[in-house]
């Protein structure tokens, strides 16, 4: 059975609900919850949406609904990175293995590829998971992206700083790396993680070095403590949110702006390369409340 949308439980609530009492914005609080906003979240939210509502005199749906897309518009940010040209820019992609990290790099390395920007190389440093190397050896074949890599169980830093020094060498360019994900050893992962993150400092020019974390927006608290993790052990400037076509979750991408303040980057939303756009913060709050 299919799960109701985020949505679609607000609009039941207005239609349950005569006037918007107490006991709706209870039952506000509760979906917001299961739209995956984490509980101490909702109720601040919804705190701070009755008590504006009380004071400016707001009713009925889309008085409220409006007024609530304001509030969250406070915590969900987007931003847009651009390599710099003829300089050395490394994104380093991070994330937990199974969130579609490496079928990432590939999109964004076809998306910019396709709209002109050519001086992109994928870096295979998930040197750990064999299968990581082959699939993204395979994925650059299919897009026209080269790939470095390395033999499986290698330094992951010792290929991204190959990757870095190529791009180096014709001039400038784009070094996108796949990294490993085991957080089930977290001293271990973190312990790498900041191995590759010195090489990618020190590779990088002066503020082209980006860290992106990719989540899976369908595991909703999951996904904001791979966050906490992420961004506690090296920082993190955006996230990639995969399998966004999913309407009943999503509520992810503002418990970590409101949270962690940071913004997202992209929205995955199919198999395919194409299936990747960057985020629109107006059109996620619009299909998030229904508007």
């Amino acid at each position: 059975m299919a799960k109701i949308s985020f949505a679609q439980k607000i609009k039941n609530l207005f239609s349950t609900h005569n006037k918007q009492d107490e006991d709706f914005f209870e039952d506000l609080t509760d979906a917001l919850i299961e739209g995956d906003i984490g509980a101490r979240n909702a109720m601040e939210l919804v705190d701070q949406l009755e008590s504006e509502c009380r004071e400016g005199k707001i009713h009925g749906e889309e008085a409220i609904l409006n007024k609530m897309k304001e509030v969250l518009s406070g915590y969900v940010k987007s931003v847009e990175f651009k390599p710099e040209e003829n300089k050395v820019n490394v994104w380093m992609m991070l994330g937990v293995n199974g969130v579609g990290k490496t079928t990432t790099c590939a999109k964004i390395a076809n998306s910019l590829y396709k709209n002109g920007y050519k001086d992109v190389v994928l870096s295979a440093s998930d040197t750990f998971r064999a299968a990581a190397i082959e699939q993204l050896c395979y994925h650059g074949e299919k897009i026209g992206v080269r790939v470095v890599n390395h033999q499986h169980g290698s330094d992951p830093s010792s290929v991204v700083y190959d990757a870095a020094e190529s791009i180096k060498a014709h001039g400038g360019g784009l070094v996108i790396a796949d990294t490993a994900g085991r957080l089930h050893n977290k001293e271990n992962l973190v312990h790498e993680l900041e191995k590759i993150d010195r090489i990618c400092s020190q590779k990088a020019d002066e503020g082209c070095y980006k860290k992106i974390l990719v989540i899976d927006s369908t595991t909703g608290q999951n996904a904001l403590r791979q966050a906490e993790v992420f961004n506690e052990a090296i920082g993190v400037d955006a996230i990639v949110m995969t399998k966004y076509d999913s309407t009943a979750k999503g509520g992810v991408a503002v418990s970590i702006g409101k949270d962690l303040g940071i913004p997202v980057f992209y929205v995955c939303t199919g198999e395919t390369y194409e299936d990747i756009s960057l985020f629109n913060t107006e059109e996620y709050l619009n299909a998030f409340l229904g508007i």
